[in-house]
């Protein structure tokens, strides 16, 4: 077992105040592979101290340097790409390959993208033609505390830290608890690129200590947050006594609407992303809308994917889906699972229990309900793990008003060959992202839902924004 009892403050690994030890499992496994420190009041204040002290110079930093700064990140990020990948699988039991070519790969994908968006950014800009003297500004929001999520670890350290640093902020890394491996090592390569002191900080804590510890702290001038919308809550009335800036990446509960001339993958691969990362994803399609002429035809076409998709130990290679990533989600599915059976959803693949030949692990398997309806338990929760529900429409107004009826917000999906359809569904679906027969979005769109998803925006342009204050200036001279 590996001894991770440290932080990243001020340029340096510290030890922690005091001992309170928590061990990592291996969701593969159920075995621990390393012990970290939870933090306390005293580490959170040392590295908001150090963020704080080390604001102003950075703040001025010239944008090329900081780019200069990001660009050393990414080489090493890369060099140590298999590194990260395998403290992924052993940390949250993301498959070794899938970990290497996703998990890894999404950070890569979103530093090259802030690279890109930085690139053409303009900090000072006119407000328009009809007011050539008046100018706004982007500035750096300050100190910022940032806090991550264990199910996509690079994804979501990458979204916050890089465009804060390009902005000029200085920041507090508070990764998942149950899943902070990856991160220790992103502050390694971090340290590595040669970054000024207090800069960038790591302390490892949990969301009652150190995250709440970073939302009320008057030094703090930020909080950006992915995860559950209970928490998101939480941390929105922690943060307000200090009105910091607070933005919020939070759960879902997508619906992809399959019309009756969507393409022949269209259900297969709508079953494949719901169960992509044990599903285990904010945005995944979980609630499958289908038109009722081809609805009998689905419901066998998706069972047929979850039948036919393997689980197996996160260290094995081959595609294939690991496990949930702790005991207590794994509860949580095998209850929701239990929950649809009773409440009248047809099992039509899958269902409670560990996979066959398994004995030990949190794995699910990969399960399909079909005639469910909207008011069930499993079309309302997040389950956050491999279940599919199918429910039938009758109509365009049917299928918008039944993917509409949630408290969440973040991504719809809509297959369908008309065009005009796609178009009119795309602007009445309440959701930050549409997406459609199985395009994504393009490099650099902003990542964020409306309602109880949160309404934060990562990546690209609008995601250094979201990082930064905008400033109104008149009398702005040219000559200087």
């Amino acid at each position: 077992m590996t001894d991770k009892r440290k932080f990243y403050i001020n340029g340096e690994w510290v030890a922690p105040s005091r001992p309170n030890d928590l061990e990592v499992v291996d969701p593969s496994t159920e075995e621990a592979v390393a012990v970290i420190s939870l933090g306390d009041q005293a580490d959170t204040d040392r590295a908001v101290a150090a963020a704080k002290a080390a604001f102003p110079a950075w703040s001025r930093t010239p944008p090329a340097e900081r780019l200069a700064y990001v660009e050393k990140i990414l080489d090493i990020y890369k060099r140590r790409a298999k590194e990260m990948a395998a403290a992924m699988t052993s940390e949250m039991g993301a498959p070794s390959d899938m970990s290497l070519s996703s998990q890894v790969g999404a950070g890569i994908y979103h530093i090259e993208n802030f690279i890109t968006a930085f690139k053409n950014f303009e900090f000072v800009r006119p407000l328009g033609d009809h007011a050539p003297t008046t100018m706004m500004a982007w500035e750096p929001v300050g100190v910022v505390g940032l806090i991550t999520p264990w199910n996509w670890p690079m994804n979501q350290v990458t979204l916050k830290v890089i465009p804060a640093l390009l902005a000029g902020d200085t920041a507090i890394l508070k990764p998942s608890e149950i899943a902070p491996l990856s991160s220790m090592l992103f502050a390694e390569i971090v340290h590595e690129a040669g970054l000024p002191k207090g800069v960038f900080n790591l302390v490892n804590g949990d969301g009652a200590g150190v995250g709440t510890q970073l939302s009320t702290h008057s030094d703090v001038d930020m909080i950006s947050f992915t995860g559950s919308t209970r928490a998101g809550i939480a941390i929105t009335k922690a943060a307000a006594d200090s009105l910091k800036k607070v933005a919020l990446e939070l759960g879902g509960k997508g619906a992809n609407l399959v019309f009756a001339d969507a393409d022949h993958k269209a259900v297969e691969r709508g079953a494949r992303h719901c169960f992509n990362n044990s599903g285990q994803s904010c945005n995944a399609p979980t609630r499958m809308l289908v038109e009722r002429s081809i609805y009998d035809q689905a419901v066998e076409a998706a069972a047929k994917v979850a039948k036919e998709t393997a689980v197996a130990s996160a260290h094995q290679a081959g595609r294939h889906i690991g496990p949930v990533v702790s005991k207590l989600q794994w509860d949580k599915i095998q209850g929701l699972i239990q929950q649809g059976i009773s409440e009248g959803a047809r099992l039509v693949a899958g269902g409670p229990g560990l996979p066959e030949g398994v004995n030990r692990g949190y794995f699910v398997r990969p399960t399909v309900f079909a005639d469910v309806n909207n008011e069930m338990t499993i079309a309302r929760q997040e389950i956050f793990g491999p279940v599919l529900s199918l429910i039938p429409f009758d109509s365009e107004e049917e299928a918008v008003e039944i993917a509409n009826d949630t408290i969440y917000g973040l991504t719809n999906y809509v297959q369908s060959q008309d065009g005009e359809r796609r178009n009119r569904l795309a602007r009445r679906l309440r959701a930050g992202m549409i997406e459609m027969n199985g395009e994504g979005l393009g490099a650099g769109s902003a990542f964020g839902g409306v309602k109880a998803s949160g309404r934060a925006r990562e990546g690209g342009v609008t995601g250094l924004e979201e990082f930064m204050d905008s400033k109104q200036i008149s009398a702005w001279s040219a000559k200087a």
